[in-house]
């Protein structure tokens, strides 16, 4: 059994349940995606929601950006699965595994198309926070990083 949050498509709200705008002014986040559209999409929608982004085009340059940033610089980091020279789990493994205080805590999201309950598995013992099936809804993506984000 896995345990990480299940945030598939939930059916849509009704009309008195609309969804609230979430805002993620000031939140500073990094967005691990190898696709170069799939990364324009997420940027520009958390960018409208008022975060901050840095982008790594693979899960090697997200370990670095996050190595070179101070500590609880970033509220959450999201991060695709499979990208090339290092993948997301490999990056959720590297960056839990650094010598600093925001290491074993920064939430870590995947975004990812694969849905199987053993990639979720995997995911979770990588150190991913949560898990987000692709095509990302936008309100699910900022409910879930309202969820995680506790600042």
């Amino acid at each position: 059994r896995v345990d990480l949050p299940r945030v598939d498509r939930p059916e849509a709200p009704a009309e008195s349940e609309k969804i609230p705008d979430i805002q993620l002014k000031g939140h500073k986040l990094l967005l691990a995606e190898d696709n170069g559209l799939n990364m324009e999409i997420a940027r520009t929608l958390l960018e409208r929601a008022g975060a901050l982004v840095d982008e790594a085009v693979d899960g090697l340059q997200a370990c670095e950006l996050f190595a070179a940033s101070p500590p609880f610089f970033y509220q959450a980091v999201l991060m695709d699965i499979r990208m090339p020279r290092l993948d997301g789990l490999e990056a959720a493994r590297r960056i839990r595994s650094m010598a600093r205080a925001d290491a074993p805590v920064v939430p870590v999201l995947a975004m990812t198309a694969n849905a199987f309950t053993e990639d979720r598995a995997k995911a979770k013992v990588a150190g991913m926070s949560s898990y987000l099936v692709k095509p990302i809804e936008p309100e699910l993506l900022f409910r879930e990083l309202e969820r995680i984000c506790k600042t």
